[in-house]
């Protein structure tokens, strides 16, 4: 079936569930509709470990009785089980407190334009294929290095799906799109040290895709590069965030500005809006139009279209992320930002990840971060951490067991330099992130 056809018979079925609202006494409705077909193959010590299809299909509901709300789903697309969801949504809207907030999108912000972002490049589901490139990475990896002893295994994975997204005021409108990902961890041993690491690629398009000999390689080389790790004594000193992780930082910035923390008063950014809060050569930009990119979307999970939008200019906070219950609490209007963020491009001060070192002189190149010690009412951040001790600009061993602190508004304000050399692998596309100081916990 051709996937015009698909796309038209899901957008069938949502019309028909939204018209079945109003008839059922709803005053407004919302649905979406997803199907997704994927392979997962993963391999150990270059052996298939596990094969999975996924076929999944499903239909959420959400009816309005004044401002009174009530949602359903359903994975059987029966007529008898869509009139059934329904029919549930509508009473339960109708035991439902009143809030004058709920209800969907202003209608003015519904997106009316759907461009063709290049999101679906569709491949055949081909099981021997996804094995031969899982065990190919692994075997690349296993062959690296005399010092690469064990392996947690392969993954690739490869994904078509179709979302579809309809309302009462008269939204019905979808796209299909396609994900390919690959990755690798190995461990290596040395002198009774173990350590391990990773690499992964990712991609709307399979040939897009790193090389599976080129991942395992990576996986490899970062696993054999931790060997000897060593602590270090507690001090003050720079920090360069690897750029494969330093999108968590502004991880933290997206919860810190989002409506519902904001409305809960359970941010660090409160009351923000137009101060400086990063230096005054940062600008961080939202491009939701990339063709191809993994975030990009024309419209939210709300139906509000998405736009062009600058998120962070000369440092200071340039706006907030509304969705639509957000934006009423807080007395403004949705920015489309219901479901997340559309792919930020975060600005940078042209040095290589190379001349970033030499800058930071003496401190910690962190290329690992674990747990989940951040406060997003305080700022306060606790991470562990792993990466290589820096002198003089030059890597002299590998780190571990040690834990990063400080306080984000510090952090943000403190960032000295960001590298030209992006990960893109990800809604938040940045490069290696240099901070002034921050403190390391170690023995």
């Amino acid at each position: 079936m051709q996937i015009e056809q698909q796309l038209g018979d899901i957008q069938n079925v949502v019309d028909d569930v939204l018209k079945l609202a109003l008839s059922k006494g709803a005053t407004q409705a919302e649905a979406s509709m997803s199907k997704v077909q994927g392979i997962a193959v993963s391999s150990r010590m270059q052996e298939v470990e596990n094969v999975e299809f996924t076929n999944d299909g499903g239909l959420g509901i959400s009816v309005y009785v004044g401002k009174r709300k009530g949602s359903a789903s359903t994975a059987d697309l029966s007529k008898a089980a869509l009139t059934l969801a329904v029919e549930k949504a509508v009473d339960i809207a109708r035991y439902t407190s009143e809030d004058p907030c709920t209800g969907l999108a202003d209608e003015d912000l519904i997106a009316t334009e759907f461009p063709d972002l290049d999101l679906y490049h569709p491949e055949e589901l081909n099981t021997e294929n996804a094995i031969k490139i899982a065990i190919e990475a692994e075997t690349a990896a296993m062959n690296y290095d005399p010092r690469i002893t064990n392996s947690d295994g392969a993954s690739y994975n490869a994904n078509l799906g179709m979302r579809v997204y309809g309302n009462t005021h008269g939204i019905n409108a979808g796209y299909p799109s396609s994900r390919y990902s690959l990755s690798c961890m190995v461990i290596g041993a040395q002198d009774g040290d173990m350590q391990r690491d990773y690499a992964y690629t990712v991609s709307r398009k399979a040939a897009l895709l790193q090389s599976a000999a080129s991942v395992g390689e990576d996986a490899a080389k970062a696993t054999v590069d931790r060997l000897g790790a060593r602590k270090i004594n507690t001090a003050n000193v720079p920090v360069l965030l690897h750029r494969d992780i330093a999108s968590s930082l502004f991880g933290h910035y997206v919860g810190a500005i989002s409506g519902g923390s904001l409305y809960r008063r359970s941010s660090f950014l409160l009351d923000s809006l137009g101060k400086q809060v990063f230096p005054e050569w940062l600008n961080i930009e939202e491009r939701p139009f990339i063709k191809g990119g993994l975030a990009s979307s024309s419209f939210d999970n709300e139906g509000v279209a998405c736009s062009d939008m600058t998120i962070v200019e000369a440092g200071q906070l340039a706006t907030y992320l509304y969705t639509t219950y957000s934006s009423r609490k807080l007395n403004t209007r949705s920015n489309g930002h219901a479901g997340g963020i559309h792919n930020w491009l975060v600005g940078d001060t042209g040095q290589s990840d190379a001349e970033l070192l030499k800058d930071m002189g003496t401190g910690l190149f962190v290329t690992e971060l674990m747990g989940q010690g951040v406060n997003g009412v305080t700022g306060d951040y606790s991470r562990g951490a792993a990466g290589y001790w820096v002198e003089n600009g030059v890597i002299q061993y590998p780190v571990h067991e040690v834990t990063i602190a400080g306080n984000l508004k510090d952090m943000f304000k403190g960032i000295v330099a960001i590298g030209a050399e992006k990960d893109v692998r990800g809604s938040v596309q940045t490069g290696s992130v240099l901070i002034d100081q921050m403190k390391i916990a170690g023995s």
